[in-house]
């Protein structure tokens, strides 16, 4: 039985009134007022869409999965150009290197095309499980109705033919250049075109006839189907398709507009997952669709394992998780959109170097330190001799993943001297359970929200922008349970 065995999601934390961005715009738009209902989730200086991708795998390996031998990441907002995004990814997170990555982009289709890979490869026995993930952290420009609909946030399913939660029954795709935006090599932001237009002759024309095929190849009835799971933007539009196509309208899903906006590529596995989390039960029929450039219809039965999943914390935890943002300029600054005077003290070259990055990877991408064979201390970094005073034996580290300690807060700094894009920049030490500490940076952090014996985690984040060269580097750091 192929199809989903475990899955897991990520939005960030913050979340962006809308209402605020209604209010720096009124100005110019007074019907701006109208948008400006509910939140988009807004990404922190520090995360992007391989970040968001790390938590989301995170959380579908804690919910009941295993050591993927392929990990498929699609986006459409990838950091790099040319550097295997998946890749970074893979190593963040220790799943080894005798595995295959795949980069899937270019269309809002990317999440569901990545999905029907993995599918194909595992029903095929080509592989064994495949981890898809999909993340996206879009940019848009100001007062434009993209600022007010996107949203960030990343899901991730792991496929497998083993005990899966959602078997795959069939699936059909359609592809149609049909361009409803569009972003040129080397621009920032899409080129949008008319509304009425792209839901008149391309929802309309070209999802209805893609899921009558998927029914007919799969013999199942409109009637069958309990779940319909579709982002659009567009109000009424998927109602729309859905009474074309046969559909009851109570089968609807949620698109999650008001809570966190439109994630992109992810978008379309969000919502399953959002689903899988609140309502769908043994024996019901679900239709995934993924529209962009033409549409993919994939579907899937909900088994009897879906009572006895491990749920980790999912998209509706990560829903939970909020704190409002209401101020449009941390916004602006964050996404990139202003050209911010960040003083002298920002004036360092941020150079890295890879040669060290390359020898060191499995200590600065996968935070790997070390574990004392002879007495069981933990210490970051791994080094020749064990810290312990009581025994400091030579050559006893063996590798030992920091990743899922959790620790507290010993000592810590709310430095405003420092640059940093969100001051002041907290940083302080780390004593983890196990006994290892960490001088560590810690993110999502607001003035007055850590003291000494804080507890705290450790999430994939970016440490430093090298603007000059185009590089971004990564790290792990501290942030409050």
């Amino acid at each position: 039985m192929t199809g989903i065995t475990s899955f897991g999601g990520y939005i960030p934390k913050l979340r962006m009134q809308r209402a605020s961005i209604a209010g720096a715009h009124k100005w110019a738009d007074p019907g701006a007022a109208l948008k400006g209902k509910g939140e988009r989730s807004m990404c922190n200086w520090d995360e992007d869409a391989i970040t968001m991708g790390v938590e989301a795998v995170r959380d579908c390996l804690k919910s009941g999965g295993v050591i993927p031998e392929a990990v498929y990441f699609a986006s459409t907002t990838l950091p790099f150009q040319e550097r295997q995004n998946a890749g970074i990814i893979s190593t963040a997170l220790s799943l080894g290197e005798d595995l295959s990555v795949l980069d899937v982009t270019s269309s809002q289709r990317a999440g569901t095309s990545a999905l029907l890979q993995a599918l194909a490869a595992v029903k095929g026995d080509q592989l064994d499980n495949v981890m898809v993930v999909a993340s996206d952290h879009r940019r848009s420009k100001s007062a434009s109705p993209q600022e007010f609909t996107f949203g960030d946030g990343a899901a991730a399913v792991q496929i497998g033919n083993k005990d899966a939660l959602l078997e795959f029954l069939g699936s059909h795709s359609i592809t149609v250049d049909f361009v409803d935006h569009f972003r040129g090599a080397g621009e920032d932001f899409d080129y949008q075109w008319e509304e009425r237009w792209i839901r008149d002759e391309g929802y309309q024309k070209i999802v209805p006839p893609a899921i009558a095929k998927a029914l007919e190849k799969t013999g199942i009835k409109a009637d069958d189907v309990n779940h319909f799971v579709m982002p659009a933007t567009i109000g009424r539009a998927v109602q729309g398709i859905v009474q074309k196509s046969g559909l009851d309208n109570t089968v609807v899903c949620d698109t999650l507009h008001q809570q966190c906006g439109e994630t992109g590529a992810a978008h379309p596995l969000v919502m399953l997952l959002n689903l899988l989390e609140t309502d769908a039960k043994a024996g019901e029929t679900v239709m995934l669709v993924g529209f962009g450039q033409g549409c993919d219809v994939l579907l899937f039965k909900v088994t009897e394992a879906i009572s006895n999943s491990r749920g980790g914390n999912g998209i509706s935890g990560s829903l939970a998780n909020r704190r409002e943002e209401t101020n449009y300029q941390k916004f602006l600054v964050f996404n990139d959109l202003v050209t911010l005077e960040k003083g002298m003290r920002a004036e360092k070259d941020s150079k890295t170097a890879l040669t060290v990055l390359y020898r060191k990877r499995d200590m600065l991408l996968g935070l790997i330190g070390g574990k004392c064979t002879q007495c069981g201390t933990a210490q970051f970094p791994r080094q020749d001799i064990c810290v312990n005073p009581q025994c400091h034996e030579s050559h006893c580290q063996e590798p030992y993943s920091f990743v899922e300690e959790a620790g507290q807060i010993q000592s810590w700094s709310a430095d405003y001297l420092t640059y940093t894009m969100n001051p002041p920049s907290h940083y302080g030490m780390i004593v983890f359970d196990n006994g290892g500490r960490f001088m560590s940076d810690f993110t999502d952090v607001e003035v007055g929200e850590i003291d000494v014996g804080t507890r705290v985690k450790m999430v994939f984040r970016i440490k430093e922008f090298d603007h000059s060269r185009g590089f971004i580097r990564y790290f792990w750091k501290g942030v409050p349970v």
